[in-house]
């Protein structure tokens, strides 16, 4: 399980932008990924939007954000139009960097378990180490306690 301090573990993801998403290529910028469940839905689509209007005070704060799910990028590039979102969206259709980030998991809901993807957030400061973790995120309040984090870090 990922610490405070770690090191984030670096990879690439295609980006709903067109472009590749290599982590180690933002050295020098603190980066939020924030890992959800799935799009379009009401808890994601809230989430996403919330980090999509405060862009400019992350911007400000050296701070870039991506949200990351299973998705596949066609659903993204969907989800971002429907709902005018400006946060890039990586696509990690075959589980491998939530693995790594231990965002997949075990969720149960009316009885039955299945895996999903856990709502979780990582602060990624300039050196490239864990600044603040979140899991089990709750979206009411998250994006603003992860800009004053955001605002604070390193």
């Amino acid at each position: 399980m990922l610490e405070l301090n770690d090191p984030a573990p670096d990879f690439s993801l295609p980006s709903s932008s067109g472009d590749a998403f290599k982590l180690s290529d933002f050295r020098g910028k603190k980066v939020v990924l924030f890992f959800y469940p799935k799009d379009d839905t009401p808890g994601c689509t809230k989430e996403a939007i919330g980090f999509t209007a405060q862009m400019q005070d992350f911007a400000d704060a050296n701070t870039l954000i991506f949200g990351i799910s299973k998705d596949t990028l066609q659903k993204h590039q969907k989800f971002q139009a429907k709902h005018a979102l400006e946060v890039p969206l990586l696509s990690d259709a075959e589980g491998g960097v939530c693995e790594m980030y231990g965002t997949w998991v075990e969720k149960s809901m009316y009885g039955k378990t299945y895996m999903g993807i856990e709502r979780s957030t990582f602060l990624v400061d300039t050196d490239g180490k864990l600044a603040a973790i979140w899991r089990k995120v709750k979206v009411p309040g998250h994006v603003e306690e992860v800009l004053t984090a955001a605002q604070n870090a390193g």
